[in-house]
């Protein structure tokens, strides 16, 4: 459910931290409503998504502080499912990722 880089992060989070419980609530939410997140437009996707991760879609999860998950959605053997590509812990790497 995670890029190595989403799971390296996910994975040095202390289980027992408010920031673990938000992760992980939000995977359950992405489970049950893939497209409960935002929908990002094309031209504002970084390309290391595109070349990474050959995406042809990309959404974003808030969370609070100015946290952000970024996901895809795509299908694999007639199941939807998503793929969270990296995480945000807050809005000034969110930004500096996506250039503004």
């Amino acid at each position: 459910m995670g890029s190595p880089k989403f799971m390296r992060f996910y994975d040095a989070i202390p289980k027992a931290s408010d920031l673990y419980r938000e992760i992980d609530d939000a995977l359950i939410l992405l489970k049950e409503n893939h497209t409960c997140g935002q929908r990002i437009e094309r031209e504002k996707w970084p390309q290391c998504y595109v070349q990474a991760f050959d995406v042809n879609n990309l959404r974003r999860f808030e969370l609070r502080k100015g946290r952000r998950l970024i996901y895809t959605i795509y299908t694999k053997s007639d199941a939807i499912q998503c793929n969270v590509l990296e995480a945000f812990d807050n809005h000034r790497e969110y930004d500096k990722r996506f250039g503004y």
